[in-house]
Formats: C-alpha cells, structure tokens, sequence
C-alpha cells in the first residue's frame, strides 16, 4: 500500500477531479477532507460511505483510504500534524474539550461517516474552510492568527457534531468518566475483532478479563456483550442503507458467525431481518 509523506506541518489546498487516480493510501499526518461539490464513495479502512456535498472525513496516519467520483467532486484538503494541533488548537481549550479532541486524533479511533450531520453546520464549515484557504494562499498580515482560529473553528464544529450523537451525549457531560470512555472505545472499535476481544478491552483499559465484565454490568445495568451487540446492530444498520455491502458481507465484517446468525441478532433487535429493515429504510 502506498503511504504519502509530507513534510509541512500545516497545509490547505483544493482539488477538483472526475476520476481518482490516487492509489489505495495512508499518510504521515492527519487530515480533514471537505467535500466542496460533487459525490461518490469513500473508502476508509475497508468499509465504503457515500459522500457529497457538505461532508467531512477526519483522517488519521494509519487511516487507509481513496475515493470512487460518481459526479465530478471538488475537495479542499487540510493537512496538519499532532504537533500543529498542540500548538494551535489545545492551548486555550477547556479541560473536557482538550480530551475529546485527543480521543478524535487517537489512531485506535475509527469514524467511517462524515463528521458533519446538522445542515447549518455543513454549511458554516464549507464557508470557514474557504475562508481558511484564501487565508493559507495570500499572505496578508496576521494571516497566521486567522489560520488558526478558523482551524480552531472548524475543529470546534465537528466536535460539536460528533459530540450531539445520542450514544455521546452522556460521554460528553460526565467528562470522559471510564465508562464512558470503555463504551465510546466499543463503539468505535466496533468493526475490530481483535479489539473486541474481553483480554485486548481489558487490557486497554487496565483491568482484570473477569473485572472488566463486573464493571461495566455494575454501572450500566447491561453487559459487555449486551452493549457489543447493541453496537454492532447500529453498525449494521448504517451498513444496510448507507454502503454496498450485501447483507453476507455485513454479517462477515461484523463478526457474526454466518448469515443466519445475524439475523437472528439484528431482528431480536429491530423486530425486522435485516434484509426487510433494508427495504423499507433504504
């Protein structure tokens, strides 16, 4: 797999294509990808999105992506290093904002979606990113200071939109409290089987296989399998309507054990299989 290197710690320029001709890639550095027109699929780290207008991708370096361009798609590429975001972004934040911006920079993290849900929010962040590339490309006085609060903001924005999810609400307002970080960590390590095993989570989080299990029944009332479960549903539902995955496949990239399984799991759940769920969402 070819990996791309940059050696700048901050970087902003648009592109425009009708085909990706990028090979399959990582990176040596973060960074957010805003779709300006245009749409197509995003494949990230084996697992396929639609994208369009308005969306958002945060990268990692051990992310592995490309894109398919069904219409002609315009993108505004920001590029940054963990030693850019230290300077420039966590100085002057609050304590609970700095932890969260830490867990959305985390490698182990795995966000497939946009980040970006709320309409006004899609559009306030299309127009900052503009704002922040005019910035980068004329060298006016204090453009540095621009830059970075602009990028301040749009980081803000898609914290906003990650935080406003249900199953982060919570999360959010207790301050990163360990159970919320154990089921935040299930959430998004969701399609990782490896990560999911109860040695790997426990281990991650510094306690005994046997505690781990006492624990999180102890302070939800559910177990850890009870919540796996209950994410991979919610995992397979964005699989089903929003990928081209077919339904064998999901079940394959979930774990199950085969088909049948699957179904039995996702209609317990959603009192439908998964195909009819499919169906009448789509």
């Amino acid at each position: 797999m070819k990996r791309i290197v940059n050696f700048n710690s901050f970087n902003v320029f648009r592109i425009e294509k009708e085909i990706w001709d990028i090979e399959y890639h990582n990176h040596n550095f973060y960074e957010l990808i805003i779709i300006e027109n245009g749409k197509g699929s995003h494949h990230l780290n084996g697992i396929t999105f639609p994208y369009q207008k308005g969306d958002i991708f945060l990268l990692r370096p051990s992310d592995a992506h490309e894109f398919t361009i069904t219409n002609k798609t315009r993108f505004i590429y920001i590029k940054f290093t963990e030693e850019y975001i230290w300077k420039n972004l966590l100085t002057n934040k609050k304590n609970e904002l700095k932890k969260v911006i830490q867990l959305l920079m985390d490698d182990r993290t795995f966000v497939y979606e946009s980040g970006i849900k709320n309409k006004s929010d899609r559009e306030h962040l299309l127009q900052l990113s503009r704002m922040l590339l005019h910035e980068f490309s004329h060298k006016s006085m204090y453009n540095k200071e621009v830059m970075a609060d602009l990028f301040s903001a749009i980081f803000t924005i898609l914290i906003r939109n990650t935080m406003n999810a249900s199953t982060n609400k919570k999360w959010f307002s207790q301050n990163l409290s360990k159970i919320d970080r154990i089921l935040y960590y299930i959430n998004v390590n969701i399609l990782d089987a490896d990560k999911m095993k109860i040695e790997n989570l426990a281990k991650e989080f510094l306690l005994s296989p046997n505690y781990i299990s006492i624990y999180i029944k102890k302070q939800t009332g559910f177990s850890i399998q009870q919540h796996i479960m209950q994410y991979k549903v919610k995992t397979a539902e964005k699989l089903l309507l929003q990928s081209s995955y077919n339904i064998n496949e999901i079940a394959d990239k979930l774990g199950f054990n085969d088909t049948s399984h699957f179904n039995k799991i996702f209609r317990a759940y959603k009192n439908q299989s998964p195909s009819t769920y499919k169906k009448e969402n789509k």
